[in-house]
This record gives C-alpha cells, structure tokens and sequence, in this order.
C-alpha cells in the first residue's frame, strides 16, 4: 500500500464563546461535552480543553466572533453504533435537531445536532469503515 503524507484525523475543534471570561459558563460547556461523549477532559485550560475520544481530539477553543449564526462549511461525524439511541441522549442533554437520523445508502446512517452553544455535531453509523492500523 503507498504511503500517504496525510495522517488522518487529529483533532476536531468546537468553538465556544467566553470561555476564559465567565468561569461557569466554562464549566457548563465542559461538562456538558464530558456528558455527551461520556468521559473527563484529559486537559482543562480557559484557553483550551481537550477530550480523548476514541482516540481522536476534541478540543473546546474560545471563540473570538461571538454573534451570529454559526456556518456548517465542514462536520465531523463522530462514529456510533446505534445512531438513534446516542441522538436522543444528546437531544435529552440540550443538543437540538439539526438533521434526524437518516440512511445515505446501504447501511450508512448519519445526523447532525446542534450543541447548547450553536456547534455542529455529526454523528455516523457506518460498518463498512475500519480504521486502519
């Protein structure tokens, strides 16, 4: 197989607004990801938290432009086994509809929601895609 330069994913970012600002608001988006992705940030920062996920980087990173829409130009979509189920628990825990579970083709599944602070969550049922090791 021929070696490529491009690595793969590294880390995905969501920005958030005042996170150095207001110290509870910092908290409530951290844990609300905590929540979400069910594990502790492995750093804690006001300039950045990072979770493992599944061996991938989510980062919170503040967010310099705080009004207006949030663009959708790029999502990640992190890997699920039973999509439904981990929608509703994010939908349970603030997240908001953005695209309902839906089949692309074969069995792939995807959605989006929206989290508490206006980011874009993609979420995958995908049994065709194995990482390589």
């Amino acid at each position: 197989m021929e070696k490529t330069s491009i690595l793969g994913l590294r880390t995905t970012i969501y920005k958030v607004s005042d996170i150095a600002k207001a110290r509870d608001w910092y908290a409530k988006a951290r844990d609300w990801y905590a929540k979400a992705f069910e594990t502790k940030a492995y750093f804690d920062e006001p300039y950045y938290v990072g979770f493992n996920i599944g061996g991938y980087e989510l980062g919170l990173q503040p967010e310099e432009r705080t009004k207006g829409e949030k663009i959708e130009s790029v999502v990640s979509y992190w890997g699920v086994e039973k999509i439904q189920k981990v929608y509703d628990r994010l939908t349970s825990l603030g997240a908001t509809e953005n695209e309902k579970p839906y089949n692309t083709g074969g069995e792939i599944m995807t959605a989006t929601l929206k989290d508490p602070f206006g980011n874009v969550i993609g979420l995958i049922y995908n049994p065709y895609f194995k990482l390589k090791e």
